[in-house]
């Protein structure tokens, strides 16, 4: 059968893609359509084909799945962040863990019965709504239609601005009221910009991306979920900012509000935030707790957006790594230092290491701010630190390594491979490139023992995956 575009065809989903697609077969050609997941039987509209396969627009659901529910969000359809509010949680916790499985398997070169012996089953959260400590709205002018409001409508001011999440795959904004997957104080955050910014727009030009104008680009938030501390950034295209007493005013009135600031951005980017900060009222920081440690975080901060499932992956690093009071450990891509601080109880001594000077400025505090005297943070590439301190004499018993989504450098392979370190935990939040690292290691006499997938992003198709691996030399 050749499949045509604009044809209409019936289909069964099966699987969803790494973008949460549901993928469905007519006679062996493969087609993705949104808004579908495994069980879902569809009658389909193809819109796009290529030789091997195509995109399809749900007509009709003929038969939903066993795992399909109503979502709780009004624009989930629109929106590019939650692509599986409409599948059921404990069916995206097991999804979650096949993805794992799929990526080690297809990518990494392992054996499917030997995997499925060692993934655990995925660990998930009592509520997965409202998780998000952080958030960022990107802000945008509205083209004024003159039926698109009443100068006596109160529901004027959203004619005037847009502010929330960008849409699937543009950048055209979708306003939003509310997010059920950030914290609730985001609501009225949303609610006094709109307002504001509306009231006096020639004061506060929403930015424009294609002429590089305008002076808001984005409401930035960070909440202490457990503190109750709340940071509001305001990213800017200028150095100065207009008087803004009202506008500070009304967010001095919610209660926890720590930090307002100014972040500067004047480059033509798709990157949020830039270097300078500003104060506009209270602090530069909020602060708050994992595992029992006080952290301070700033605007530009690296911090786990998920405390609740944090905590969870951090206990569970400290069980993976089965350590002892005289044991050293290295913690690479350390960031403002919260693994280290949380291990650094149980070891004789942490070296934290990571490339960011302003992050391991961070982490040095962090220390001292919970008492702990036996890390040392270091600035740098680790895989030229981690010679240095194993050429120096130190006998290191632990490595943890938590890279961004690309992985970790091959550089940074070749040297734990070289370094025959006795026990590695690789925290990552991509299985794709998680696989392909650990293709390379186990090639290289280190033996996979355990893997935990943790949804540290509920509804979303991200899922955070802490391994354990030791050095097996000869190993077969």
């Amino acid at each position: 059968m050749i499949i045509k575009k604009n044809e209409v065809y019936e289909t069964k989903i099966i699987d969803l893609s790494s973008d949460g697609q549901g993928i469905g077969k007519i006679d062996n050609f493969t087609v993705f359509v949104e808004g579908t997941i495994p069980g879902d039987s569809v009658k389909i509209k193809i819109i796009k084909t290529n030789k091997t396969y195509g995109y399809g627009k749900p007509i009709k659901i003929i038969t939903p799945s066993v795992d399909r529910i109503t979502s709780k969000c009004e624009v989930f359809d629109k929106c590019g962040g939650c692509s599986l509010q409409y599948m059921e949680y404990n069916a995206q916790l097991k999804h979650k863990r096949k993805i794992v499985a799929d990526c080690f398997e297809r990518i990494g070169g392992f054996k499917n019965d030997d995997i499925n012996k060692i993934i655990e089953e995925t660990i998930g959260i009592n509520n997965p709504y409202n998780y998000r400590n952080k958030a960022q709205f990107p802000v945008k002018k509205k083209t004024l239609q003159s039926h698109d409001f009443s100068v006596n409508s109160v529901d004027n001011f959203v004619d005037f601005v847009d502010i929330g999440f960008f849409s699937k795959r543009s950048h055209e904004i979708i306003d939003i009221k509310s997010c059920n997957i950030s914290h609730e104080i985001n609501d009225k955050i949303l609610s006094i910009f709109k307002k504001n910014i509306n009231t006096h727009i020639n004061d506060f030009p929403p930015y424009d991306e294609v002429n590089h104008t305008g002076l808001i680009r984005h409401i930035f938030t960070r909440i202490g979920f457990y503190t109750g501390e709340i940071m509001v950034c305001i990213v800017i295209n200028n150095d100065k900012f207009p008087e803004c007493k009202e506008l500070i005013g009304e967010l001095l009135q919610i209660k926890g509000m720590t930090s307002i600031m100014l972040n500067i951005n004047k480059n033509k980017t798709n990157v949020i935030l830039g270097d300078k900060n500003k104060i506009l009222w209270g602090q530069n920081f909020i602060t708050d707790y994992l595992c029992g440690k006080n952290f301070k975080i700033s605007v530009n901060s690296f911090y786990q957006i998920n405390p609740i499932q944090t905590e969870k992956l951090y206990n569970k690093v400290i069980e993976f790594a089965n350590v002892g009071i005289n044991d050293i450990c290295i913690d690479a891509y350390c960031g403002i230092g919260t693994i280290s601080i949380i291990i650094a109880p149980y070891v004789k001594k942490v070296y934290g290491i990571e490339i960011i000077y302003q992050a391991v400025n961070d982490a040095i505090e962090n220390a001292k701010i919970n008492n702990i005297t036996n890390v040392e943070f270091i600035t740098g590439k680790s895989e030229e630190i981690i010679p240095e301190l194993i050429n120096g004499g130190e006998n290191i018993d632990l490595l943890i390594v938590d890279p961004p989504r690309k992985g970790c450098d091959i550089k940074l392979i070749e040297c734990i491979i070289k370094s025959k370190i006795k026990k590695l935990i690789y925290i990552s939040c991509n299985p794709a490139t998680l696989a392909r690292d650990l293709k390379l290691l186990c090639e290289n006499e280190y033996e996979l023992k355990k893997v935990q997938p943790i949804d540290m992003f509920p509804h979303t198709m991200h899922v955070e995956t802490v391994v354990l691996l030791e050095y097996k030399p000869n190993n077969v």
